[in-house]
């Protein structure tokens, strides 16, 4: 019996189209909005962006379920921008960086807050606290030339109908192309690869049987329930 098998490559939809887009690498931003750095236990500042990964396979299409997943008490939601690459680029200026950019979604970073906690306080990675199955939920693409390269606009989240999460892209520290000058130093950036940028204040526990629903003005809305 053969265990090798050609290898499925995750996807995202995109709005109104039949064709997808096929994920590379899930990048993400951490502490990139003032009021959650504070609610995190830590000051803002300019400090240089800190990533880190999540696996393509973790994504979660808009609409799904989410399964609770294991080895955590503290699963936490943080509604992000989603920044899809579609043009390749290394050490790209700030004022270039919009050339790379397929398009925009709406995307939750899913995270075992108790692990991460864990993690930071024995300078450890945040990858079992960040990388799980499902971490990803997302929606699909819009065309940044279909809706602009937005710098602005309302990010929210509600949970169970309840708001959370209320802010405005606005509030970021650091701006979408600053983010991509940032990471392109580090990483040649490829079509296929989503960057989340970052999530406001209003970080909290959910559990099984929650609904969430998350949208950005302008760009989309996502829902998906835990399971």
């Amino acid at each position: 019996m053969s265990y090798v098998y050609p290898p499925s490559i995750p996807s995202v939809g995109i709005a109104d189209r039949a064709e997808r887009f096929a994920a590379r690498r899930v990048y993400c931003v951490g502490w990139n909005y003032a009021e959650h750095v504070r609610e995190m236990g830590s000051e803002p500042d300019r400090e240089p962006p800190v990533f880190f990964m999540k696996p393509a396979d973790a994504l979660v299409p808009n609409g799904g379920d989410v399964k609770y997943p294991p080895a955590t008490e503290n699963l936490h939601y943080e509604v992000e921008l989603v920044v899809a690459i579609g043009a390749p680029g290394a050490d790209i200026d700030a004022s270039a960086a919009t050339e790379l950019i397929f398009g925009y979604a709406v995307g939750l970073d899913m995270t075992r807050r108790d692990l991460q906690a864990h993690a930071k306080k024995h300078g450890q990675p945040w990858g079992l606290a960040k990388g799980f199955d499902q971490s990803a939920p997302i929606s699909a693409l819009h065309p940044a030339d279909e809706v602009g390269h937005p710098s602005r606009g309302r990010i929210w989240l509600e949970v169970n109908g309840e708001r959370r999460q209320d802010g405005d892209l606005s509030q970021m520290i650091w701006s979408v192309p600053e983010i991509i000058q940032h990471l392109s130093r580090f990483f040649e950036l490829k079509p296929g690869d989503l960057i989340f940028t970052g999530t406001p204040a209003g970080v909290s526990a959910v559990t099984t049987g929650d609904r969430l629903n998350g949208g950005i003005e302008g760009i989309d809305t996502l829902a998906v329930t835990l399971s």
